[in-house]
Parts: C-alpha cells; structure tokens; sequence
C-alpha cells in the first residue's frame, strides 16, 4: 500500500509499505477513505519529537471502511463506516473506566520510553513517535487498528466523511479545552492560536456557554476564519498589539476569565524572551517554546482557569510559578481522551448545532501529502486545515 512516512526533519515521503495485518485478535483494519495533517504531526516535520525513525507512518486522524476484524471483535463488522480517535485504549484499565482514554495503562508497548521523560507513561498514539507505541498511523491506504471493539466510532451515512473525521482528534481536543475551563454564564473566554483547534476551542467555548470569544494569532486569514467561521467577537494580532494590553482594554482592565493555549511547544512571538526561547531550544537547552502559555498565565484574570491542549513534549524554561499561586490561577491540561466526546458531539453534528468542515481550507490525494505538509508549515495558499484523500 502507499503510505507517508517521516524521513527526516522537514521530510516525508510516499512510500510502498507492506499492508498491516491482524497481529491480536482484538485487532480491525480499516480502509482508509480520508485522513488529515494535524498541527501536532508538524512537530514531527520539524524534528522536536524524538525517538522518530525512518520510515515511521504518519498520521493519526483518519476514519475509513472496516475490511477485516479480530476473531474477538464483537462491535464491528466487515463493511461498518468509522472514524477512528488517536489514543489507543483498552478500555478496561483504571484509567478507561474512568474515562481517559489517553492515559490508557496497556496500549503503550514503549511505556519505558515514556517513563523516563514523564515520568509514567500516556496511551500508545497512532503515528506519534516509538515513545507513544510506533503504532503505524493512519496517512496511508490501510490502517491496523488495536482494541477495535474500544476506539472506532460507527458513524451514519448520511454524513460525509468531512463532517465527522475530525471528531478522530481536533474537535474532541477543541472541545475539552473549553470544557476544562468549567465556563460559565458571562464568562470571557481567550483561545491562543487560531489553527484549527483554536477554532474548535473557540466555537466549543459557546456551545457551552460563554458570552465572549476572543481568539489571538498573527496570520491575518486565521483571524479572519475565527470570526467568520468560528465566531469570535474579538481577533488580537500578537505583531500588531501587545496581547496583554489588547486583553486587559477589551475585558475593562480584569483579563479574560478562562484563557485556553491551543499553541503549545513551537509557540511565536517577538522580543528578548523569543530570542531567548529559539536560542535555548536550538541549543538542546529547552525542548518546547512556552510563549503563549506564559502569556495566557499572565492574562488571566485573578482565580480564572487556564486550559492547555496545544502540544508540549519535555521541558520549559522561565515557567510563571508565582502568577499561579499568587493570583489563585488553576491550569488544566490533557491529551484529548477523544473516546469520552466522539459520541456527544457526533449528535451535535446530527442536530446541525456545527458542522465541522468549516476548518476545511484544502483537500488533496494521499500521494500529495508531502505538498500539504509544506504548505500547512509555510501558511501558504491561507492553509488552515489539510484533509487527504486515501482511496
């Protein structure tokens, strides 16, 4: 089968691979009919996550048509329509029956790895690195998916596939991260980024609720989509204004009450501490860049919560520790555990409440992928979100 594989920083290829095979009786292959670059695979593309190795399947939001199944596979059949969430879960450990699914305790075969950097280890991930499993992920014409009976979410077929891929990883993660921030009537929610997670988070934070959404980037196109698509009532240029400043005027001088980083480790910026963040990570001295973290830290009203679902992967630096305790801030942060929300938010998609294909800004063959890698890095073309089509 073809399928794009990690051969370096800032390199990937469409390569011929073996096909997957049933390797555990719980195990379904699905063929692959769409499939998308998330903003965390670009990590990958930028070489900061590490125990990648050549030739690794990348991707890891995808849905397709069941082929095969397990002979222990009860919930699906050959012919069944899915969509698959990137943590792999069991479904039975402590953590899945208390409903993170990320944080599963047997689908990480590399658990080890992940140890000694974290401490204990997440759920295996598809198409995320030796550390999280070296699942092979889902940018391909087939995938092998483990635990068939927990992940995959049937799906109706009256919807098309844009409508509900995304429920695999973004809008769940979206989604989470306004949740996580226990909105309420009133409330003035900020999101950092405006990728397309920054706008899930944004149109997330008033299905649940909140008055105000302010979304804050520096590509004037993602903006543009925050308002009109995703609905924001207020944009802030972080190379036009001061993010600070613009916050406290359009909040009268409080800061926005739940602030959510959907940036995370390859956050931008300008000044001495982004000189300092670009200096310390090329040197090997700090993995991740913190910028909009410490600056949504920073911003947030006095006892307001700050949500973290932008991607970090080790270590930062200069970590505002006093704000939080000092100003009674509680930080939320996660994995998505996509499992707990792809069925909710499967019935919003069904009551017209969204329809999530509004990120959709490009749509190319598989074969194109390293084309859509390029171009999702470089912002070109007004690249917000690349969905690949695999057969």
């Amino acid at each position: 089968m073809k399928a794009n594989c990690w051969m370096g920083k800032k390199k990937v290829q469409i390569q011929e691979v073996p096909d997957p095979k049933i390797l555990n009786s719980q195990d379904a292959i699905v063929r692959i009919t769409s499939t998308a670059i998330c903003g965390s695979d670009l990590h990958l593309y930028n070489g900061f996550i590490p125990t990648m190795e050549r030739g690794d399947i990348l991707g890891h939001e995808f849905m397709g048509e069941v082929v095969e199944v397990g002979r222990n596979v009860k919930n699906l059949k050959i012919g069944d329509r899915v969509v698959v969430p990137f943590p792999i879960s069991c479904g039975v450990c402590a953590a899945c029956e208390a409903g993170m699914f990320s944080l599963c305790e047997n689908s990480n075969p590399n658990a080890w790895i992940a140890e000694k950097l974290l401490g204990h280890s997440p759920a295996g991930v598809y198409g995320y690195s030796h550390m999280l499993g070296g699942f092979a992920g889902g940018q391909a014409e087939f995938a092998r998916v483990p635990f068939a009976d927990v992940g995959p979410l049937k799906v109706p077929e009256d919807l098309t596939d844009e409508q509900v891929l995304f429920l695999s990883d973004i809008f769940p993660t979206g989604y989470m991260g306004a949740e996580m921030c226990d909105i309420q009537p009133g409330d003035v929610v900020a999101v950092w980024g405006a990728g397309p997670v920054g706008l899930f988070a944004v149109a997330s934070a008033y299905l649940l609720g909140a008055e105000r959404v302010i979304a804050i980037d520096r590509f004037k196109y993602r903006l543009q989509l925050a308002k009109d698509r995703a609905g924001a009532s207020d944009v802030v240029n972080y190379e036009e204004l001061n993010v600070q400043d613009a916050l406290l005027e359009l909040t009268g001088g409080r800061g926005p009450d739940k602030c959510i980083d959907a940036v995370g480790m390859e956050a931008h910026g300008h000044g001495v501490t982004y000189a300092y963040d670009r200096a310390k990570q090329a040197l090997m001295l700090e993995s991740d860049r913190p910028i909009a973290l410490r600056e949504a830290i920073l911003a947030c009203r006095n006892g307001g919560v700050v949500s973290v679902i932008g991607v970090y992967g080790g270590f930062i630096d200069k970590f505002p520790m006093g704000a939080i305790l000092n100003r009674s801030l509680t930080i939320r942060a996660g994995q998505c555990h996509v499992h707990r929300y792809m069925r909710p938010l499967l019935e919003r998609i069904q009551k017209g409440e969204i329809d999530p294909s509004f990120v959709i800004t490009h749509r190319l063959p598989l074969d194109q992928a390293p084309k859509g890698f390029d171009m999702f890095l470089n912002k070109e073309d007004g690249c917000e979100k690349v969905v690949l089509s695999a057969n």
